[in-house]
């Protein structure tokens, strides 16, 4: 099991980002969250099975479609078991 806090950066807001990342970390079985930053980037933290975290990853890379993902940050922590389902965050 794994956890990542991710910011994603680019043309990310106002093209379903939050929304379309829910829905894929639901599909997934993932736990965590997701939300807008002011200065334009995602913020998200994703816990799960390490290839379904994998999967996740890449799946930000690309976004949906009408993002432009320019860069994915990465930064790996302990799993805690936090968060029961996935959320985006206001």
């Amino acid at each position: 099991m794994k956890r990542v806090h991710v910011y994603i950066s680019g043309l990310v807001q106002g093209v379903f980002f939050r929304a379309r990342t829910h829905r894929e970390a639901t599909r997934l079985g993932l736990g965590g969250w997701i939300r807008n930053l002011p200065d334009g980037r995602v913020e998200a933290v994703f816990e799960g099975p390490d290839e379904k975290i994998k999967e996740m990853l890449d799946w930000c890379r690309q976004g949906p479609s009408g993002a432009l993902v320019e860069g994915v940050e990465l930064i790996e922590a302990s799993y805690t078991g936090a968060f029961r389902d996935f959320m985006i965050r206001h």
